[in-house]
C-alpha cells in the first residue's frame, strides 16, 4: 500500500484518475468503468474552481443600528477564522479531516480505502473526502443556479467524485489551509437551518462562534455528519454520543487531554435556542420592513431583472441601512390603540422635512396572512409599488394643496368667499380645457356663518368655502400643485383632475401624504420618500443607493403663510385642543359619508399623516361622527412619543 501511495503522490492527482479507472477493472463494478472512464478523459480539461463565496443572509437595520430584519434562502452569517473558538477548528478538524494540514487536495490512505469499496459496490458508498473536497462541495450545490446543478453537484457517482478531486486541486494551490478551513466553518450545514458555524452558534447556544465551549464545540462538529439525525432538538441521545466520540478523537490526537475529554463529555446539552427573524413576518416593524423590501425588489438600482434582484436581497449578505427611528416607530405603534373604533383599521407614516426620509410606518393589523385573525400583509401606509392597496381618501387634509396654489396667485389670508351650508359651485376646467357639470357640495358640520375667509375657511375646513376656491384658482392649478408636491394615486396613476378632488377623492397613501405635508415644513422644498440610505454587499463593497429627489414646490413664502394658517387649525380650528406643546401646524380631513378620516400635520422636525377606516370598504359601511378631529390623538401621541427629548424648534420664516 505504501509503494502505490508514493506512486500516486508522484503521479499527482491526473494520474490518480488513470489509476482510478484501472481500480474499476476490479470484480463487481460493471458499466461503471465506462462512467469512470469519460470523467477521467476530462480531468485536465475542467476550468477554474470558482470561489464565490456561498449565498449569506441580508440584514436591514434601523437608523440606530436596531436589526429589524433578516431575508435569506440560507441562514448564514460569515466570520473569519480568528472570529471562531480555536477548540472549535481543532473538533472539526478532528472528526471531519484529522491530516488536514500533512495532505494535499487527496488524503491518499483514506480515498484509496473509500475508492476500492466504492468500485466493488459499483458507487458512492463510503466517503475519505477531504475538508478541502467538502468545501468544494457544498460551494458547487450552494452556488447551483438551477436544480439540475444542485442536483450534479451531489451524485453519488464517481464523475462527480473526480470532479470534485480536480476543484479541489485548483483550491489547494490558491488557498492557504487556514483560508480552506475558514471557508468549510461557513459553508457547512450544521441542522436546524443553519449554515456556517457562526449561525448555528447563534441558534443552538445564542452566542457566538468565538464563544463556543469544548463541549458546544464538538457537538456542533458532530451534527455535520448527518445534519439531521444528530440534531440536539429532535435526538439529544444520537447528538450526545456524537459529540462524545469527537471529544475522545481529540483527546486521542493529543488536541486536548483525556481529562478534559471526561469532563466535557459529562457535560449534559444545554441548548439556548435562538430562532433567527426571517423576512417582514417578525420584523419588530414589519410594515417598515416590506416597503423596504419592494423598495429593493422593485428598483432596476439593485438589478437588471427581478431575479438579479431577488438574489441580491436573499443570497446576497447586504448589510441595508434605513431611514427607520425605533423611538418614533414605537410611539406611533402605541399611538395606533387610540383609534376610535378598533373594528377598524388606522395606518400612519412620519417623515423627516427636507430629508424625505421614513422614520415610521405602522398598521393596526398584524402583519401576517391569516384572514381568520385580522392579519393582513399589504402595507396599507404606502403606495402599490411598495406592497399596499389601491389607496384610499385623504378627505379635507387634500385641501393644503388648493391652499397653496391660491397664496402661489397671491389670494391673501382675508380672501372672503361664500361658505353656506350646501351650494352648487359651476366653472370648472381642467389641464385640458374639459369643462364640468356644476358641482353640488355640502360642509361636513352645519355652521352659521355664510362666507369665510381664506384662514377661517381652513381652519373650519369648510367644503362649500373650498369649492369656491378651487373653482376661482383653477381646478388644473390646484391638481398640479398637489402634484409638485409627489401626490398620486396610490396606483401610480396620475391624480384624477375632478372637481371634489380638493376633499381628497384621488386614493393616496399616508406615506407620500407625510411626505407632502413635511415640505411645508420644509418651506416647500419637496423630497419623495425613502427607506434605504446604504447598502453594503457581503465583501464590503457599497452599493448606490437611489437618493431622495428633492425639488422646489413652492416659494418658501408661499409655504411659511400656509403654515401659519395651517397652525391655527390646532388652537382655533377642527383640530383644537391636539396641540402637542410646541409648534406645529396640521389639517384634519373627513371622508365622504364620514366613511374614513385622516389627520396630518408637522413641526419643523417631524410631519405625520394618519388614516382610520375600512380600506376594504372606503366608501361603505360609514360611521356617522367620525371626524378628521376623531384621529388627531393619534396623530397627537405619536408625534408626543416620537419628539419626546428634543428641544422644540420653532418655525423660522425663510425667503
Amino acid at each position: 500500500m505504501s509503494a502505490l501511495v508514493k506512486l500516486l503522490r508522484l503521479l499527482g492527482a491526473a494520474a490518480f484518475a488513470g489509476v482510478l479507472v484501472g481500480l474499476l477493472a476490479l470484480p463487481g463494478v460493471g458499466s461503471v468503468g465506462m462512467a469512470a472512464r469519460d470523467a477521467s478523459a476530462g480531468f485536465q480539461d475542467m476550468p477554474d474552481f470558482s470561489l464565490s463565496p456561498p449565498p449569506e443572509r441580508s440584514t436591514v437595520y434601523s437608523a440606530d443600528g436596531q436589526v429589524i430584519a433578516r431575508f435569506y434562502y440560507h441562514n448564514r452569517e460569515s466570520v473569519s477564522l480568528n472570529q471562531v473558538a480555536p477548540v472549535m477548528r481543532k473538533a472539526i478538524v478532528a472528526i471531519e479531516d484529522d491530516r488536514f494540514y500533512d495532505h494535499g487536495p487527496l488524503d491518499f490512505k483514506g480515498s484509496f480505502r473509500a475508492l476500492v469499496t466504492n468500485a466493488q459496490d459499483g458507487g458512492i458508498k463510503q466517503g475519505g473526502s477531504t475538508l478541502t473536497q467538502q468545501y468544494v462541495k457544498n460551494l458547487l450545490v450552494e452556488n447551483a443556479r438551477t436544480d439540475e446543478e444542485a442536483q450534479a453537484a451531489k451524485a453519488p457517482n464517481f464523475g462527480r467524485k473526480l470532479r470534485e478531486l480536480r476543484y479541489a486541486e485548483n483550491v489547494e494551490k490558491r488557498l492557504t489551509k487556514q483560508q480552506i478551513l475558514q471557508g468549510y466553518l461557513n459553508i457547512a450545514y450544521f441542522g436546524s437551518g443553519a449554515y456556517g458555524v457562526q449561525a448555528a452558534s447563534q441558534y443552538y447556544f445564542s452566542k457566538n462562534a468565538s464563544q463556543l465551549t469544548l463541549s458546544e464545540a464538538a457537538l456542533l462538529a458532530g451534527v455535520t455528519n448527518s445534519p439531521y439525525f444528530y440534531d440536539p432538538e429532535i435526538n439529544q441521545k444520537g447528538a450526545t454520543d456524537r459529540r462524545n466520540t469527537v471529544l475522545y478523537r481529540m483527546a486521542q490526537l493529543k488536541m486536548i487531554t483525556k481529562a478534559q475529554a471526561d469532563a466535557a463529555a459529562a457535560t449534559p446539552i444545554t441548548l439556548h435556542i435562538k430562532k433567527p427573524k426571517a423576512d417582514c413576518v417578525d420584523s419588530k416593524a414589519p410594515f417598515f420592513c416590506e416597503y423596504v423590501k419592494d423598495e429593493i425588489l422593485g428598483n432596476p438600482a439593485f438589478g437588471k431583472t427581478s431575479a438579479d434582484r431577488e438574489r441580491l436581497l436573499y443570497r446576497g449578505g447586504l448589510t441595508i441601512r434605513t431611514t427607520l427611528d425605533m423611538k418614533a416607530q414605537k410611539a406611533a405603534q402605541r399611538a395606533l390603540a387610540l383609534r376610535p373604533n378598533k373594528a377598524k383599521t388606522a395606518t400612519e407614516a412620519m417623515v423627516k422635512p427636507g430629508t424625505g426620509e421614513i422614520k415610521a410606518m405602522v398598521v393596526s393589523k398584524t402583519y401576517g396572512d391569516s384572514r381568520k385573525k385580522g392579519q393582513t400583509t399589504l402595507n396599507l401606509a404606502a403606495d402599490y409599488a411598495h406592497g399596499g392597496n389601491g389607496g384610499y381618501s385623504a378627505g379635507s387634509t387634500f385641501k393644503i394643496f388648493t391652499l397653496a396654489a391660491a397664496l402661489d396667485k397671491g389670494y391673501s389670508v382675508g380672501t372672503t368667499l361664500p361658505a353656506p351650508n350646501s351650494t352648487t359651485v359651476s366653472g370648472y376646467t381642467d389641464c385640458k380645457g374639459n369643462h364640468f357639470e356644476p358641482w353640488s357640495v355640502r360642509n361636513a358640520e352645519t355652521t352659521k356663518a355664510s362666507s369665510a375667509s381664506l384662514s377661517t375657511g381652513t381652519w373650519e375646513s369648510l367644503n362649500t368655502y373650498y369649492a369656491y376656491l378651487e373653482q376661482r384658482v383653477g381646478l388644473c392649478d390646484s391638481v398640479r400643485m398637489a402634484q409638485r408636491f409627489g401626490m398620486a394615486q396610490a396606483t401610480g396613476r396620475p391624480l384624477q383632475q375632478v372637481p371634489s378632488q380638493v376633499l381628497g377623492t384621488n386614493d393616496i397613501d399616508v406615506t407620500h401624504l407625510a411626505a407632502a405635508y413635511a415640505a411645508f415644513a420644509a418651506h416647500g422644498r419637496y423630497c419623495a420618500p425613502i427607506a434605504v440610505t446604504a447598502v453594503t454587499g457581503s465583501t464590503g463593497k457599497k452599493i448606490d443607493v437611489p437618493r431622495a429627489e428633492c425639488d422646489k414646490a413652492i416659494d418658501a413664502g408661499v409655504a411659511d403663510e400656509a403654515t401659519r394658517i395651517l397652525r391655527g387649525v390646532l388652537t382655533k380650528g377642527t383640530g383644537r385642543g391636539l396641540g402637542i406643546g410646541r409648534p406645529a401646524a396640521a389639517k384634519t380631513g373627513t371622508c365622504e359619508s364620514f366613511s374614513c378620516a385622516a389627520f396630518a400635520g408637522y413641526t419643523p422636525d417631524l410631519a405625520a399623516a394618519v388614516w382610520f377606516g375600512d380600506p376594504a370598504a372606503p366608501f361603505g359601511d360609514p360611521s356617522p361622527g367620525v371626524f378628521g378631529a376623531n384621529v388627531g390623538p393619534i396623530w397627537r401621541a405619536s408625534m408626543e412619543g416620537a419628539l419626546r427629548g428634543a428641544a422644540p424648534t420653532p418655525f423660522t420664516a425663510q425667503r
